[in-house]
């Protein structure tokens, strides 16, 4: 896995950095989704500046912890990107951890 973001809480939203060999974008937000239409819509918007770039999912994980799971999106990327939004343990600083998704076997 590798780290391509860092952020801060704020109420109930985050804010901070995407930064990947390609993208470079400070000032990016994660939104709390005040008007789910379902308990599968997405829990958070993601933007930078005025563009919405992606979506996140509130999960936790099989040791009880809560996390977000990001998919990101823009014409320029070849492909989305999946990441993960944890907190840093003992900190007020959240990490957005990206790996490779694993090829299925057929």
């Amino acid at each position: 896995m590798a780290t391509i973001g860092s952020f801060k809480k704020v109420g109930n939203d985050f804010q901070g950095e995407i930064v990947t060999l390609s993208l470079q974008a400070k000032g990016v937000r994660i939104v709390a989704e005040t008007n789910r239409s379902n308990e599968n819509a997405p829990s958070h918007r993601v933007y930078v500046r005025r563009a919405e770039i992606g979506a996140a999912w509130s999960k936790r994980s099989e040791e009880g912890r809560n996390y977000l799971s990001l998919k990101l999106d823009d014409p320029s990327f070849t492909a989305p990107i999946y990441a993960n939004l944890f907190d840093d343990e003992g900190s007020e600083e959240y990490t957005l951890l990206w790996s490779r998704p694993r090829k299925s076997a057929d």
